[in-house]
């Protein structure tokens, strides 16, 4: 097994130079036309993907494998990439590429994604910051017998022909989960507001719907003033929840819905003193929570372990590409996680985990 160098700054800049075709172009980044996929057709019970998607060969040598996340840097996605070395060297027919945009860009996940393909990847998995834009980038990958599977946040299932969707929980779950926390916080009357990163990300697209669903029909007086996006900055995600506490003085709680904006909303509230007084609830990573939670800002943090989803994906991404998993299957065994659950085209991680005072200091991610 080898973990093959993250993608240089210079290499990836020469990348966008020489006009890698953006997913809209009628043209690939290849000289000639990429080799029909061959193999069995798909069967999603669920109805997910098009049951006209075909499975590329199986890979019988070593995986070429490119793990891409939304964007490079955040501390969620360094737990990924710390599962999924874990995964690699764990396997021993598994060479990962492990890199992404230094932006929050579905375009240059494009262009990176094309040059994985020039570059005769056998398998890729993303997390697609916009679900529709990466799609035909996605498809002309499956087109030249790329086994592509997504995480974290899926791609449009029917117009990417991706395989498989390696998902953290279910969408009620997560959805459930966050809802629950903050009428526990605040009052099932409350007014509340959403900081969110970006209008199209698909997993939080995904999930304010379920939330929304929820909430009229459990708790139908609590109250949605504004949703707010600060793209996956934390600065931004400050600036947004500050203007929120100015615009809506009675408002009572927040949710940040990514690792980005949880510690942003946390600490606007901070800075504005009214620790106690407004609730913050959000998806994060224990290691940037756990000063709000110890400082009494936060009071609890919603998630699952990134480290075992990016563990999970690698194994899911192999499993694909050998031909060991296969559509229509309903467990996968994936090393230390033993068998995780399928349904449809989506295999599922488990249900989120609420970290609070009392075991927040158990995890390192």
């Amino acid at each position: 097994m080898r973990i093959l160098p993250r993608l240089c700054p210079l290499l990836f800049a020469g990348v966008l130079a020489a006009g890698c075709t953006s997913p809209s172009s009628e043209s690939t980044t290849r000289d000639t036309p990429p080799p029909p996929a061959s193999g069995n057709t798909t069967v999603d019970p669920a109805g997910n993907a098009p049951a006209s998607v075909s499975v590329p060969p199986t890979v019988t040598g070593t995986v070429k494998l490119g793990m891409m996340p939304k964007k490079k840097g955040i501390p969620y996605f360094n737990a990924c990439e710390k599962g999924a070395q874990e995964a690699a060297k764990e396997l021993s027919d598994v060479e990962l590429t492990y890199d992404g945009p230094t932006e929050d860009k579905s375009e240059d996940q494009s262009l990176l994604l094309n040059t994985w393909v020039t570059r005769q990847f056998n398998a890729v998995a993303l997390a697609c910051n916009d679900p529709d834009q990466i799609a035909s980038a996605l498809a002309q990958a499956h087109d030249a017998n790329v086994h592509t599977i997504t995480y974290d946040a899926d791609a449009n299932p029917q117009s990417s022909k991706r395989l498989f969707f390696v998902n953290q929980a279910g969408v009620q779950e997560i959805a459930t989960a966050l809802v629950d926390e903050m009428v526990k916080q605040t009052a099932p009357d409350a007014k509340v507001a959403v900081v969110s990163s970006s209008s199209t990300a698909p997993n939080q697209t995904a999930w304010l719907a379920a939330m929304d669903a929820y909430r009229k029909e459990k708790y139908p007086k609590l109250e949605v003033v504004t949703t707010e996006y600060a793209q996956e900055s934390q600065t931004l995600a400050v600036e947004k929840t500050q203007n929120i506490l100015k615009a809506y003085p009675d408002v009572k709680g927040l949710w940040g819905m990514t690792s980005v904006a949880f510690p942003g909303a946390a600490q606007a509230v901070d800075q504005a003193g009214k620790k106690g007084q407004v609730a913050v609830v959000g998806l994060g990573t224990p290691n940037d929570m756990k000063k709000f939670v110890k400082s009494g800002v936060v009071k609890s943090v919603v998630l699952w372990n990134p480290v075992d989803l990016g563990y999970l994906t690698v194994h899911v991404a192999r499993g694909v590409a050998k031909g060991e998993l296969k559509p229509g299957d309903t467990t996968f065994k994936a090393g230390r996680l033993g068998e995780v659950k399928i349904q449809g085209d989506v295999v599922l991680l488990g249900k989120p985990m609420v970290f609070t005072s009392d075991n927040i200091d158990q995890y390192d991610f």
